[in-house]
């Protein structure tokens, strides 16, 4: 018989400044390298690899090894999501160095949120195809005086993809991954507390601006550079202007 959640085991796994920072830097939704970790927590590779052994064996990430090196990723969706509404209650650090409001920037411009876009990007891309027709069922707006939270996955909006949606998928050149996962999901994005695309065409619309060079990761952190071709896409496409 089991007893009630330890809230607590998790809680002091996370309450650890340099290991909040290496799951924020996962919140990507790639493998980072032990070492870049270590850059990103502002640690030694040994106190990293100690960190690492302690949320991997709390069941945060999970790790897959590659001869002599060690990849990490977060240990699923779940994870994530918990993160995600964290930062939601989280009060912004302060900012005290100039890298450190260049990432700021960056990451509100455009970013990934575990397998999606997120930022002025995301919400940018998610309010051009419902404005042309490619989603129903919502107007993209967040409404404070529902049920959905900021850095949240939303759930109020039953959105759709329409026909012409679909070929404009095609169009784009978007591959739908196959399983039971939902078709469109919507986060409500904590940055510009609108939503952003998640689910299938989500996670698609990710992997065709990275496989086309349209967007290009700023490592270690989940921040995505525009591209100039990139910038012209989402404003033919999708009657976005974003900065490149």
């Amino acid at each position: 018989m089991s007893g009630d959640a330890d809230l607590a085991r998790v809680a002091e796994l996370m309450a650890d400044r340099a290991r909040s920072r290496m799951l924020l830097a996962l919140t990507s939704g790639r493998e980072l390298a032990a070492s870049l970790l270590a850059e990103e927590a502002g640690v030694s590779r040994s106190t990293a690899s100690a960190h690492l052994k302690r949320l991997t064996e709390g069941g945060l990430v999970a790790v897959r090894a590659e001869g002599r090196s060690r990849h990490y990723r977060l240990a699923g969706p779940e994870v994530a999501g918990a993160v995600e509404r964290l930062i939601a209650l989280a009060p912004p650090a302060p900012i005290s160095s100039l890298r450190e409001s260049t990432r700021a920037a960056q990451l509100r411009r455009a970013r990934r949120c575990y397998d999606h876009l997120a930022g002025r990007l995301g919400v940018g891309v998610m309010a051009g195809m419902l404005e042309r027709g490619y989603l129903d069922g919502g107007d993209g707006l967040f409404d404070p005086g529902g049920d959905d939270r900021p850095a949240s996955a939303g759930h109020e909006v039953a959105y759709e993809l329409t026909a012409s949606g679909r070929d404009f998928l095609d169009h784009l050149g978007v591959r739908l991954a196959d399983g039971r996962r939902a078709l469109v999901r919507y986060c409500v994005d904590w940055t510009e507390t609108r939503h952003h695309l998640a689910g299938k065409v989500g996670r698609g619309l990710l992997d065709r601006f990275l496989e086309a060079g349209w967007v290009e990761p700023i490592r270690p952190h989940r921040a995505l550079r525009v591209t100039p071709a990139g910038a012209a896409v989402v404003g033919r496409e999708f009657g976005v202007t974003v900065e490149a």
